[in-house]
């Protein structure tokens, strides 16, 4: 049915499962799908040559506006709660204040560095961000068939915008959630917007009202791009879901977090550093038969 399924990369809990939620969501039409996704790690590259490739904060982190003594804060930051954010044994109770606590002193070192709103083109030019092979036609065929994309991030939503805006994909279709950087009059830096967005809340109580799902009441077919199991909730502010299709990319320490995942998506894609899976799905889903 879908070739891409067939490849190495690709790990599921139940086949059969999987090819019915998609046959479902075929069969419902293509005016009742949505896409929900995470964006760093998810739509954007996690390695390349060998190298990790930055997420949106990491641009700004690592960028050349940033001192040396802020660019080793931010790092010490990263080295102490990374391991508490992805670490298995820790509950989402013990590791939500601990994530809140991380993204408000990494935001806090970043409003100190007095970041100018208009260098945030040239930061994310110059940094190796990546989106993920096969990006241009997963964002092309959303568009075309007027597929609704909402994108839920941690990240810093000026960076990521500036990414897709780059790559000459930002098409109206396209709805951001993110943590948004918040200039004063001259343009600089002064703090970040409400509501924080880290890994652990990314559902709709960050969603102060769901209009933006209820705008979609009838978009009833969902298929979810995440790479951590914090990503799951994205969807839960919509009101009616009748097919979801849930597609993890496992990144990192595969073979520890292989059980969870598994468990937890209907599709696990692992170390792909591609959409081919996603796109061969839509391609499906968008052939008329």
């Amino acid at each position: 049915m879908i070739v891409e399924l067939d490849k190495t990369t690709v790990r599921m809990k139940n086949p059969d499962h999987v090819r019915g939620i998609i046959s479902s969501i075929k069969k419902d039409g293509i005016n009742k799908l949505q896409v929900i996704s995470d964006f760093d790690m998810t739509l954007s590259r996690f390695g390349w040559n060998g190298r990790r490739c930055p997420t949106s904060h990491n641009i700004l982190d690592n960028s050349h506006v940033i001192t040396e003594e802020g660019k080793k804060e931010l790092k010490d930051l990263l080295q102490y709660y990374y391991p508490i954010e992805i670490d298995p044994n820790r509950t989402l109770e013990e590791k939500c204040p601990l994530m809140v606590e991380w993204w408000t002193r990494a935001h806090d070192l970043l409003s100190e560095q007095k970041i100018l709103k208009r260098d945030i083109a040239q930061i994310v030019k110059e940094s190796e961000v990546m989106l993920r092979d096969g990006f241009n036609e997963f964002f092309d065929q959303l568009h075309k068939n007027n597929v609704p994309v909402f994108i839920f991030s941690a990240g810093v939503g000026d960076i990521l915008e500036e990414i897709i805006h780059q790559a000459n994909v930002f098409h109206p279709n396209i709805n951001v959630v993110s943590n948004y950087m918040d200039f004063d009059d001259y343009g600089i830096l002064r703090g970040f917007k409400s509501p924080l967005i880290h890994t652990y809340n990314k559902n709709n109580s960050v969603l102060n009202d769901t209009e933006y799902f209820q705008q979609l009441s009838t978009k009833t077919s969902i298929i979810l791009l995440g790479d951590s199991i914090g990503d799951l909730t994205m969807a839960d502010g919509v009101t009616s879901v009748k097919n979801i299709l849930k597609i993890g990319f496992l990144n990192d320490k595969v073979e520890e977090h292989r059980g969870k995942y598994l468990e937890s998506y209907d599709i696990v894609l692992e170390r792909d550093e591609t959409l081919d899976v996603v796109n061969g799905i839509l391609r499906y889903i968008f052939t008329e038969t």
